[in-house]
């Protein structure tokens, strides 16, 4: 196995120039995006549709009149204003996301870095929404995998701390693995070093400290997200986004 890790949403768009047809790409986006969209899917949502822009949620919404929109733009919720009238039925938070709300629905999401980072890994073989919720579940799926890209969707056009560690989680996870050659790419080494002195403090206090981390911890209402996304295996499922560009569970 190969593991290759894309630490700033700048690589991004490098992806469309390459052949991924045997690559299995998993993406970051721990504060919040695919820490909400595991939990989702934990909680009983039927698909979760990631798409880039607020029109196209909207466009959704107004072809399925019955699917529910959800989504930020610089971390919170997007409102009627930004949305040609439509307020979303949810914004980024993974806590928003209840068995009562989600079980059995469509939810087409839109978030700055998350959604855009899934699109631009739409050709691969597979393409998973990764976390520290569903980590180990991630990495049982991947072995036997040749070849491993590690996407982490970023800040705006910076790198983001949290999906680093997380990137870097799943390398120490996928090289530990038994009987399992694996070979890092410099970038992947980085991330498991990285990830392993911030398990000498604690992972919530590492999250906590990223630029995100602060940013949340600094809004009343979300401060909690911090904490719930430092969880460790609390969902035991693969998001697995499909050739529709549609995340179910595999």
């Amino acid at each position: 196995m190969t593991i290759e890790t894309l630490l700033t949403p700048s690589d991004l768009p490098a992806l469309a120039r390459r052949d991924l047809r045997g690559t299995a790409c998993v993406v970051f986006d721990i504060l919040r995006a695919t820490s909400t969209f595991v939990t989702a899917l934990h909680h009983g949502a039927k698909e979760i549709i990631p798409v880039s822009e607020i029109a196209e949620a909207v466009a959704r919404r107004t072809a399925q009149p019955e699917v529910l929109l959800a989504g930020e733009r610089d971390g919170v919720k997007i409102r009627a204003a930004q949305a040609g009238g439509i307020d979303f039925d949810f914004g980024n938070s993974p806590r928003e996301f209840t068995p009562e709300r989600v079980r059995g629905q469509i939810i087409v999401s839109t978030t700055t870095n998350g959604t855009r980072a899934l699109r631009a890994c739409a050709p691969a073989k597979t393409v998973l929404a990764a976390s520290f919720l569903n980590l180990t579940a991630t990495a049982d799926f991947l072995r036997g995998e040749k070849a491993v890209l590690l996407v982490c969707a970023g800040t705006g056009e910076n790198p983001a701390a949290e999906d680093i560690l997380a990137a870097g989680a799943l390398v120490d996870l996928l090289a530990s693995g038994k009987a399992t050659h694996v070979h890092k790419s410099s970038t992947s080494t980085a991330a498991r070093t990285a990830y392993v002195q911030a398990m000498l403090t604690h992972l919530e206090k590492s999250l906590g400290a990223s630029e995100n981390g602060r940013r949340l911890l600094a809004i009343p209402e979300l401060r909690e997200d911090v904490a719930f996304c430092a969880q460790r295996d609390v969902c035991n499922l693969v998001a697995r986004m499909d050739a529709h560009g549609r995340l179910q569970r595999a």
